[in-house]
C-alpha cells in the first residue's frame, strides 16, 4: 500500500456521501516497472506492450516512452492505438483476421502482421498484390513442446486455433516466395500464458531458438526477428513470490550467446506482467450478513466491474481499509461478493479479517490487467466504477 493510495482512501471516506467503488491506477509505479523491465533486457531485445491487457489511454500514454512499440490483437485495438499517435511501431496479431481487418492494417501501415493461417496469408497476399503495397509479416507457429512443463494456460504445443501447424510451413514459405509484396521477417511464438517459472520459461525460449535454427537450415531462410510473445504470469496467490524478471533476463542473455542469436532482434510482447501491478479495484462494504453460519460482505460493485477473480477462478488478493466504524465482523472469515444476482459473483471466499464494518473499503491489488476491460460491464446495468489516476 502506497502512502498516496492510503491518503486517497482516507480522503474519500471522509468526504463521500454515497457508496463508492473505483479503479485506481498508480502511473509512476507503472512507468518505473516498465523501465525496470527494459533495463534488464539484453541489448538485442525489444519490449512491446500487448494492449489487450489494459488499453486505458492514460496507461498507454505512461508506457509509450518506455516501450519499443504496441501489439494489437483486433482491428478495434489497432484503431484505438493509432488514434493516440504515440509514434511507436504497431504490430497486429490474433486469429481470424478478416479481409477488412487486414485492409485496415495496411492503411494504418503497421510495422508487422502476425499471420496465423494459410487462409490469412492468402488473403493478405491478394490484398497486397491488388494495392501494390509491401507488408512485413511474421509466421506464428504452434510447435510441439516435449519436455517443457505446461503453464495454467497453453496457447500452443497442442491443438489450438492459434498459429500454423509446422506441417504447413513449407506451403506458407512457397506462398511467400510467390508474393513480391510480402516480406518475411521471422517467426512468432506464443505458446504459454501465466508463466511463473523462470526455469520453465527459459526452456521455452530455448525451444524457440532451436526450432528457428532448424527451420532456417531446412528451408534456407533467415529470421531477422524472433517474436517470443509474452506469457509472463502474475502470482495472484502468493503475491510476494513473483516471476523474477532480472534472473530471467540473465538467463536469456546466456541463451542468446549460446545459440548465436546476437544479430537477431528478440521481441517480447508482454501485457499482464507489465500493467497488473499498477492497478487497484476498490469496493465499499454496503452490507454485512450471515447465511448458514458464514459471513458475507456485499461490496459496491462486483465481477461485472472486476472479472479477474471469476476468470481465473481464484481468491483475489485483497486488504481492508478501515474507515472508523465499529467492527461488525471480528476475528472471523468473510466471503466477499458483489451486487449481481448470481452466486458466481464472488471475489474472495473465506477471507480472514480482524474487523470489518459497513463503509470499510475492500482494496483488491494486482488489478491493472485483464480486469475492467474483460468484465461483463452491462450485466444488470449497474453504474461503472470511477477511475482515478495517481500521478
Amino acid at each position: 500500500m502506497t502512502n498516496t493510495l492510503n491518503t486517497l482512501l482516507t480522503k474519500q471516506a471522509n468526504s463521500s456521501t454515497q457508496p463508492w467503488c473505483a479503479y485506481v491506477y498508480d502511473l509512476p509505479a507503472l512507468a518505473a516497472h516498465a523501465q525496470h523491465m527494459k533495463r534488464h533486457l539484453p541489448r538485442n531485445c525489444e519490449l512491446y506492450y500487448a494492449a489487450k491487457a489494459n488499453p486505458d489511454i492514460r496507461l498507454l500514454e505512461t508506457l509509450a516512452p518506455h516501450v519499443d512499440g504496441f501489439e494489437a490483437a483486433s482491428a478495434g485495438e489497432l484503431a484505438h492505438l493509432s488514434e493516440q499517435h504515440f509514434g511507436k511501431p504497431l504490430i497486429f496479431g490474433g486469429p481470424g483476421k478478416t479481409t477488412d481487418d487486414l485492409q485496415q492494417a495496411l492503411r494504418q501501415q503497421v510495422a508487422c502482421i502476425h499471420v496465423e493461417s494459410l487462409t490469412e496469408l492468402k488473403r493478405l497476399a491478394l490484398l497486397c498484390a491488388h494495392t501494390g503495397q509491401t507488408q512485413t509479416i511474421m509466421l506464428r507457429m504452434n510447435i510441439t513442446l516435449e519436455g517443457i512443463a505446461s503453464s495454467k494456460l497453453q496457447m500452443g504445443g497442442q491443438a489450438t486455433p492459434f498459429g500454423l501447424d509446422p506441417c504447413d510451413l513449407g506451403t506458407a514459405l512457397v506462398l511467400l516466395r510467390e508474393s513480391a509484396q510480402l516480406e518475411f521477417e521471422g517467426f512468432h511464438f506464443h505458446s504459454m500464458s501465466h508463466q511463473l517459472s523462470v526455469e520453465n520459461h527459459l526452456k521455452l525460449i530455448t525451444r524457440y531458438f532451436e526450432i528457428t535454427r532448424q527451420w532456417e537450415s531446412q528451408w534456407h531462410i533467415r529470421c531477422k526477428v524472433i517474436n517470443v510473445g509474452g506469457g509472463i504470469g502474475v502470482n495472484y496467490q502468493c503475491v510476494d513470490e513473483q516471476f523474477d524478471w532480472p534472473e530471467f533476463c540473465q538467463g536469456l542473455d546466456q541463451l542468446i550467446r549460446q545459440h548465436d542469436m546476437q544479430t537477431r532482434q528478440i521481441r517480447f510482447e508482454c501485457g499482464r506482467y507489465v500493467s497488473a501491478f499498477c492497478g487497484y479495484y476498490v469496493m465499499e462494504v454496503i452490507d454485512l450478513k450471515q447465511s448458514h453460519g458464514q459471513w458475507f460482505a456485499i461490496g459496491k460493485g462486483g465481477t461485472h466491474h472486476f472479472r479477474t477473480p471469476a476468470a481465473q477462478n481464484h481468491n483475489h488478493p485483497v486488504w481492508v481499509h478501515r474507515n472508523g466504524q465499529a467492527g461488525v465482523v471480528r476475528n472471523s472469515t468473510v466471503n466477499i461478493v458483489g451486487q449481481l444476482c448470481t452466486p458466481k459473483d464472488r471475489l474472495h471466499q473465506q477471507l480472514p479479517v480482524q474487523e470489518l464494518a459497513l463503509g470499510d473499503y475492500l482494496v483488491f491489488t494486482l488489478a491493472g490487467a485483464y480486469a475492467w476491460n474483460i468484465s461483463h460491464q452491462n450485466f444488470l446495468m449497474h453504474a461503472a466504477p470511477e477511475t482515478i489516476y495517481l500521478d
